[in-house]
């Protein structure tokens, strides 16, 4: 186990602990044998064990929390507090370490308001953290809880650039639902709900994170400019979490649309061309009986006959239909672009439109309202009072007629 500290100048410290990472690649056959029976003799994993051994002697407070977290491999988060008062804020965080999705490394963290301590198997995050900006920013914390959210907004450099792929992908899905809905994009909207899900499930610990070191530290940590940061970051996320959400569903709802729509619209074809070829469907099946006596069998024009007699039935269960509106949009033609079928015309789009379907006028305030009908209402005795200025030549101006009183109401006639 490998234990580096670093101490930085507003008087707080990060423990970084890194578990030993297998180093059997390149290596011949001979040199594995000889280290195969070298761990043998010493027994598994002695040096990994006598490390850990010793950052427990020399940090004994670090003992309980290494012992916790062995073998823990899924998010977990806890306050505590230790003996003296002091809040922890301890746990286990999963994230993605690069672009791919299936690159999931672990974080265990112990974190109070003087002291970081982070132990984890990789060693790409802690070498991501040695560069600019961030190593500027860790020098700029001024606790140790404001550096472990440093730390996490570097995880989220690698969930920023993953949610700027899926939301190509999601473009290139629209696009192509909107040119050629087929059954297959189905799946390819599935793919998207559960890569959505994927970064869903990586920002919930990461949320739980913040509210959890809100909890321990209270004001000491509010205030703090990388906190601060943080927070507007996460909203960021979780607006672009909910509007692809959104999306997906609207995408849902509008192939499920679609697919009703023309399953509606096959059974309706289908019940039209029975309603139709019923006539001849019937006259046939009693003509193909095998009776002594059919009418109009041995006539010369008795098939002519019962020929036209289908076809006059046929066109007047066709008009009968056309009648009552019941062919739709079969009639129609249906552009080649155009995802369902359209009912509408030129003329309709040109009809006039009726008084009731004007837009409504937008709301206004109170205080706009009454000062609107109070200059109304010097217009309308301005206007009346020059008609009459104008009639009779008094010069006497006319004021605007006072509301009648509740008593005056009553007496006034109802239209």
């Amino acid at each position: 186990m490998m234990h580096r500290l670093l101490q930085f100048p507003l008087e707080w410290e990060w423990h970084m602990l890194h578990a030993p990472r297998p180093a059997v690649s390149g290596l011949t056959r001979s040199r594995k044998a000889a280290q195969g029976a070298a761990a043998e003799q010493n027994g598994p994993d002695a040096g990994p064990i006598e490390a850990q051994l010793e950052i427990k002697q020399t940090h004994p407070a670090f003992a309980a929390w290494l012992q916790e977290i062995e073998g823990s491999a899924h998010n977990q988060i806890a306050v505590t507090e230790l003996p003296g008062g002091k809040s922890v804020l301890q746990g286990t965080l999963l994230f993605q370490a690069s672009d791919d999705e299936s690159d999931i490394q672990h974080l265990h963290f112990r974190v109070t308001s003087d002291q970081l301590v982070t132990y984890q198997s990789d060693m790409r995050l802690s070498v991501r953290m040695q560069s600019e900006p961030w190593y500027e920013k860790l020098h700029r914390c001024t606790t140790a809880p404001e550096g472990l959210f440093v730390l996490i907004g570097n995880m989220l450099e690698t969930f920023h650039a993953g949610l700027d792929r899926f939301e190509t992908r999601l473009g290139e899905l629209e696009r192509q639902m909107s040119r050629h809905n087929k059954t297959g994009l189905m799946n390819a909207i599935f793919e998207r709900r559960y890569e959505l899900l994927h970064w869903s499930h990586l920002f919930i610990p990461i949320k739980e994170i913040q509210a959890a070191a809100k909890e321990a530290f209270m004001d000491e940590l509010s205030e703090r400019e990388e906190f601060k940061r943080m927070e507007l970051r996460m909203e960021r996320v979780q607006g672009l979490l909910d509007h692809y959400a959104m999306e997906i569903d609207t995408l849902l709802m509008m192939d499920d649309a679609i697919s009703n729509f023309r399953g509606n619209d096959i059974m309706k074809t289908l019940t039209i061309f029975t309603a139709l070829f019923m006539p001849a469907t019937v006259i046939g099946a009693v003509w193909g009986m095998n009776f002594n006596r059919i009418p109009w069998a041995g006539e010369r024009w008795g098939f002519l006959t019962v020929s036209g007699v289908i076809v006059v039935i046929t066109l007047l269960i066709y008009w009968w239909l056309w009648r009552k509106g019941w062919t739709g949009d079969l009639l129609h033609g249906r552009s080649r672009g155009d995802i369902v079928g359209s009912s509408l015309t030129g003329d309709t789009d040109k009809a006039p439109q009726d008084s009731e379907d004007r837009a409504l006028p937008n709301r206004r305030s109170r205080s706009a309202r009454t000062g609107t009908s109070m200059t109304l209402s010097t217009k309308a005795g301005a206007a009346s009072s020059s008609t009459s200025t104008e009639g009779t030549g008094a010069s006497d101006a006319a004021e605007p007629a006072p509301l009648p009183s509740r008593s005056n109401r009553r007496q006034m006639p109802t239209e």
